[in-house]
């Protein structure tokens, strides 16, 4: 199945309008390996015919299957290793001594994919800060993809999924056995509100964040894009708040109002108003 240039634009041009997400001339491959899923599975002999089919009707969610297919999904546990080291060490001592008195911390997972990241700061914290048990502690994660958040909720994972990435130990604290794979329990479920929510979108109403985790979903945005999307987390992020970002991104030519700091191997970033420690 191999796409006309026309039929890439489309869906080029669609993609864009409905997720910001920037396909480039050179990944007409990838986007045919996508869409050849969707083909099949509806009956259709060939990618014009989904084409066509798009072209004809946007309000059967045949647009947003297109879409999500298009998002890259790669995640693991403890992925970088990096930045869990600088929230361990520095991030998360720094803030607790900071919201001591109202014992309450609010952090924001977007682009959650499959669920391993906030997981995996789920699990640091419940290890490394038994004191926060105490602690209100508002847990959000997003993603454009209902699949995924499906998956965030469930919380399988192959055994290949939990191999990558996560220490045994924690592996058996807080998995179950299921089947060929492992589950996360419950309780730990229910920690993570997992709410669909498209970056490039208006956002709705949402509460002052301590930490902000947007990582390895702004390479696949233009800087306009880019722009509007810091322009929101300035709202939403608390002046002494932190911000962490993939190794390939950055708000360098972008957003001043952030400024980097480096700390060991992993890095972070704030406002430029609150230059306090760490």
């Amino acid at each position: 199945m191999a796409l006309s240039q026309a039929d890439f634009k489309y869906v080029r041009d669609l993609v864009f309008q409905k997720s910001a997400i920037v396909l480039e001339d050179s990944k007409t491959y990838l986007v045919e390996a996508r869409l050849q899923p969707i083909a099949r599975r509806l009956g259709l002999a060939s990618l014009s015919e989904l084409v066509t089919q798009l072209r004809a009707c946007s309000k059967n969610g045949l647009d947003w299957s297109v879409v999500e297919a298009m998002t890259t999904n790669e995640t693991y546990f403890f992925r970088d290793v990096h930045p869990f080291e600088a929230l361990k060490k520095f991030v998360l001592p720094e803030l607790i001594k900071r919201r001591a008195a109202p014992r309450e911390l609010s952090l924001w997972c977007a682009a959650a994919s499959s669920g391993q990241e906030p997981y995996t700061i789920l699990m640091l914290l419940l290890e490394n800060f038994p004191s926060l048990a105490a602690w209100r502690i508002n847990f959000l994660a997003t993603d454009i993809s209902k699949e995924m958040l499906d998956r965030c909720r469930e919380g399988c994972y192959s055994q290949l999924e939990v191999n990558r990435g996560l220490p045994a130990p924690l592996l058996v604290k807080y998995f179950r056995k299921i089947g060929t794979g492992w589950q996360i329990k419950e309780d730990l479920r229910r920690m993570i509100h997992f709410s669909e929510l498209n970056l490039a979108q208006p956002w709705p109403s949402m509460a002052q964040m301590d930490m902000i985790f947007m990582r390895n979903v702004l390479i696949y945005f233009n800087a306009e894009t880019k722009k509007a999307i810091f322009a929101r987390l300035r709202k939403i992020l608390r002046h002494d708040g932190y911000l962490f970002l993939g190794g390939a991104e950055t708000t360098m030519g972008i957003d001043d109002s952030f400024h980097r700091i480096a700390l060991e191997k992993g890095s972070y970033y704030k406002l430029a108003i609150d230059r306090s420690a760490p």
